[in-house]
Formats: C-alpha cells, sequence, structure tokens
C-alpha cells in the first residue's frame, strides 16, 4: 500500500510517500480501503507536535475517510465486502489501506457520493456535539459563528440552521459571508470591515447572542463574549488563529453566560451511545440534502501538502479532500 508519512515533526513539506505492507484486521477489525480521505485544521497541527493526540513517529495525518471494504475479521458483524462505509480514526488514514476497528465504520446510504461521506464526521461531528450536548440549543435562539465559511464553521451554520436557530455567520470578507448565506446563514458580519461586539449587538437589538460558536480564538473570542445574551453559551471549538485567548471571567459573572469546552474526541469516547446517535442524525440529513457536507477540493494523495497548506492559510471552503489511488 501507499501511505503519506509524518516521519519527522514539521511543515506540511517534509511529509513523505511511502510503500509499505498490506495491514491485517486483528479480531474485531475490518480492512477498508478508502477512496477519499478528508482533511481538517488538527491535522496541520498534529503533523507539528501541537495538538493534544501526539502519535508515535512515523504515521500517517488523516482522521475520517470514505472507502470500501475490502477484508472481515472473525467476529464481525452487519458489514459486507465491498460494502461502502465512512469512518473516523484521529489520525492515520491518509493511505491506501486502513485496518481498524468495526465499531469506528458507519455504512453509507447509496444518495451519499464518496466526497460528501468522507467528511461528515469530524467537523459536523464536533458541531453536534457542541450544540446539541453542550449548549442545548433551541429553535429561534441566535447563534453567532467565528469563521462561517471553513470546514467546521459551514457545518455550524447548517446544522444550526437545521436545529432552528437564527444563524449569523462572521468571517473576513463579503465572499465568504455569501458563501455562508448560501448554505443557511441568515445573516452576515464582516470582522475585518465592522467591530464584531458592536454588530452582534446591533443584529439582536441590543439583546446580544444566546450562543456563540468559536473554533477561531484570538482577540475575536473576548469581542464575541462582550455581546452576548444573559444567560448565553459560549462554545469554546478551537484555536484556528493561532493564538489562546486569556479570557476576563468577570464577563460571565456580568452576563450570567457559560463558557463551554468541545472535546468531541474524548466525548466519542465516555458517550458512545450519544455519539452514534448524532451520526445516525447526520447521515439521514446528508442523505436527504438538508447538510450540504460541501467540498471545496478534491486533490490527489501526492499533493497532500497542497492540501494542508490550504487549510493552514484559511483559504479552504468547506472540506479538503485527498484522492486515494
Amino acid at each position: 500500500m501507499i501511505a503519506a508519512l509524518c516521519e519527522q515533526y514539521g511543515p506540511p513539506e517534509r511529509l513523505a510517500l511511502r510503500e509499505l505492507p498490506d495491514p491485517a484486521p486483528g479480531p474485531g477489525e475490518v480492512l477498508v480501503e478508502p477512496a477519499r480521505v478528508a482533511l481538517n485544521f488538527f491535522d496541520t497541527l498534529i503533523i507539528e507536535n501541537k495538538y493534544q493526540v501526539k502519535p508515535a513517529l512515523p504515521f500517517s495525518p488523516g482522521g475520517e475517510f470514505c472507502g470500501r471494504v475490502l477484508g472481515l475479521s472473525e467476529g464481525v458483524a452487519g458489514l459486507a465486502i465491498g460494502q461502502r462505509v465512512a469512518g473516523y480514526c484521529s489520525h492515520g488514514a491518509a493511505r491506501s489501506r486502513l485496518a481498524l476497528p468495526a465499531s469506528m465504520l458507519t455504512p453509507v446510504p447509496d444518495a451519499l457520493s464518496d466526497d460528501r461521506a468522507a467528511g461528515l464526521f469530524i467537523t459536523y461531528g464536533t458541531t453536534m456535539h457542541a450544540l446539541v450536548q453542550r449548549a442545548d440549543l433551541r429553535p429561534d435562539e441566535t447563534l453567532a459563528i467565528l469563521g462561517a465559511s471553513g470546514g467546521v464553521g459551514l457545518a455550524a451554520v447548517e446544522i444550526g440552521a437545521a436545529l432552528g436557530a437564527h444563524v449569523i455567520a462572521c468571517a473576513s470578507s463579503p465572499e465568504k459571508l455569501d458563501f455562508a448565506r448560501g448554505h443557511g446563514a441568515h445573516e452576515g458580519l464582516d470582522y475585518s470591515a465592522e467591530n464584531l461586539k458592536e454588530g452582534l449587538k446591533f443584529r439582536t437589538g441590543g439583546k446580544g447572542v444566546d450562543c456563540v460558536y468559536d473554533a477561531i480564538g484570538g482577540a475575536f473570542s473576548e469581542a464575541a463574549l462582550r455581546a452576548m445574551a444573559w444567560k448565553g453559551r459560549f462554545l469554546v471549538v478551537g484555536f484556528a488563529s493561532g493564538e489562546i485567548p486569556k479570557i476576563p471571567l468577570n464577563l460571565t459573572l456580568l452576563k450570567g453566560c457559560a463558557i463551554l469546552g468541545v472535546y468531541w474526541g474524548e466525548f466519542i469516547k465516555r458517550e458512545p451511545d450519544a455519539h452514534r446517535a448524532n451520526m445516525a442524525r447526520i447521515f439521514d440529513w446528508a442523505a436527504k440534502g438538508v447538510l450540504s457536507a460541501h467540498v471545496d477540493k478534491v486533490l490527489p494523495l501526492r499533493d497532500i501538502a497542497k492540501a494542508l497548506n490550504l487549510l493552514k492559510e484559511r483559504k479552504a471552503r468547506g472540506k479538503i479532500l485527498l484522492s486515494i489511488p
């Protein structure tokens, strides 16, 4: 098989393509041939040893995929050779063969293409957990999304709209806002040209927003927190800006609001039944067209450095996928 390997920590250009022996699935495992592997922002961090998950070298980046079952080991039921499946594996997916537990796989409905199915786990799974289990987002509440045109931001736009919230997309250009509106956002705020706090206050008639979805971090976090409504919920999803903000905690006292951490990887370990219910809902929505599972670009595995740099430079609008030979 062929694999993209991180053999030493560093930028995407240090990744190497290597020929490796095919893996042999162990008890309860399935051998899968990925057709598409979805990349995420955290992949740019994990290869530089800047992420909370720190796999031993060498390893492949890529945490989600769609492909076909090649082999089944003893004890695996409910799957068949040749069946299309999608799955999540934290890291290690950017290769042409995968052996992993059957419990990490989800059958793909016929209505979903490989492209759309490959990227449903991490961004949509994270967002569903954030908005449902953590924020308990209710219909007609206001939801402000920072970085609304990226992969995780776009998932928040679509799921927020599907849950009945009034979605305010926040991004750094009119083009990005138009893109978010095309996927369900009701309003847009260009924070490169408008004060974020004042803009959110204005759009909510001075009340403030009920929920903030923040995958960006940096200076925008405090500005958004200052625009929260009474008993609002601030979701800490990630730090794509590269800066972890230091928040004045007196703001939570004055607003009676909550700052809620969103750690999807730990959630799926601790609450597997809730995770499976979330993913069943996501795949059903995607098959029915409620979620676009929008793909920005599909690049060949040999161009993995280019693909990761699109994420690193925040140029992606939706998912970036690898085509696996």
